[in-house]
């Protein structure tokens, strides 16, 4: 049995449920390898001419568009090579009727029945002659259908089939939601839990990767970006962890909404340092981001976390600002070394540009051997 998918990047955007996995990044699980054995089982148990998955597209059905699809994402059969991609609208046919009602359907001499689709047929140049179909739901929602079509070595599919293939429409989902789960754990492994950004982990590791990019492409520079909290130790003594976390948890806040989103990444590198990697932005520009998040900062009302639930909390206006140091690996490094050398070289550099703004009255920003 050949089977066809779905190419990767739009099945995990089929399987991902929510818009912001839009890319299959290394290291996700394999989501064409699960589709490929739930058919393979499903067509062990119940051998048949041929079979597919489809799928619904999460955002429109999330946004509530009023035309809504299914997406054959896996198929096996004559013809099946045309069928990835293939969209049917979710009213139409068998296919449709069993993932409107989330009831199974089995189906004998398709010849007859009037809500039959013949579009696969006309698209595979496969004739349908009897159907099995049943719903995948994930979470008491239906995001899919399995079906399996011209039973071999009989006329029609029996009852017991049916319910076996309800089964496997089952184990789809479980194995769906265990990828889902799978990929959760990766990004959440990525995270900062305080404040959201990346962790120091994933700095390095997207730090690594971005050199590498540059020294490769030389179309854009890389420039890094040390942040240091000034006078974060003195309202964290006075006011304890909780503000100390509260204004963390802010500062995280600020760095999302005055960086672009766009060749950028964003971590909280430990204690009260920051660190941005700006994979797509000249140094002149990555200064002109980093001179607003001072701004920012400095101007930001942070709030004490009160020790007892009457009282008011104080509000630290002004009692906040942040020293940043840049280093550009064009400018300071150079594309001739190794990668774990520029990664040295540019982490060391961009500490000691931030400890000189320090050093130099705080709450500005310093550019790697930048006079003073």
């Amino acid at each position: 049995m050949r089977l066809k998918i779905l190419d990767k990047k739009q099945l995990n955007l089929l399987l991902s449920r929510e818009r912001q996995q839009k890319k299959l990044q290394e290291g996700n699980p394999a989501l064409d390898q699960v589709l490929k054995e739930i058919l393979s089982k499903a067509n062990q148990f119940v051998p048949s001419e041929a079979g597919s998955i489809l799928l619904d597209d999460p955002i429109r059905k999330k946004e509530k568009v009023q035309y809504q699809e299914l997406v054959f994402a896996a198929s096996f059969g004559v013809g099946s090579t045309n069928l990835p991609g293939l969209q049917l609208p979710i009213n139409a046919g068998i296919v449709g009727a069993t993932y409107l009602s989330g009831k199974p359907y089995l189906g004998r001499n398709l010849s007859i029945v009037k809500r039959f689709e013949p579009k696969r047929d006309q698209v595979s140049r496969f004739r349908t002659r009897s159907i099995i179909c049943a719903p995948i739901i994930i979470e008491k929602s239906v995001c899919g259908v399995i079906e399996l079509i011209n039973r071999k070595e009989k006329k029609n599919f029996t009852e017991e089939e049916l319910k076996l293939l309800e089964i496997f429409a089952g184990y789809t989902s479980t194995l769906i939601q265990n990828v889902l789960y799978a990929k959760t754990h990766i990004e959440i492994s990525k995270m900062d839990g305080l404040t959201g950004l990346f962790n120091d982990r994933y700095f390095y590791e997207r730090l690594d990767k971005e050199i590498k990019n540059a020294k490769r492409r030389r179309e854009h520079d890389l420039v890094l970006l040390f942040l240091d909290l000034d006078h974060f130790k003195e309202i964290n003594d006075k006011y304890g962890h909780l503000t100390g976390s509260k204004v963390l948890q802010d500062v995280g806040g600020i760095l999302r909404a005055n960086v672009p989103s766009n060749g950028t990444t964003v971590s909280r590198y430990g204690g009260d340092e920051f660190t941005i990697i700006f994979s797509r932005t000249s140094l002149y520009e990555s200064k002109q981001v980093a001179l607003a998040i001072c701004e920012a900062i400095r101007k930001f009302t942070f709030k004490s976390v009160p020790s007892y639930p009457k009282r008011k909390p104080d509000l630290l206006k002004d009692r906040l600002t942040c020293s940043i140091g840049l280093v550009s690996l064009k400018e300071h490094v150079g594309y001739d070394i190794s990668t774990p050398k520029a990664r040295h070289i540019l982490i060391r550099s961009a500490d000691a540009a931030m400890y000189d703004a320090k050093m130099s009255g705080k709450n500005k920003v310093c550019v790697f051997l930048d006079e003073k």
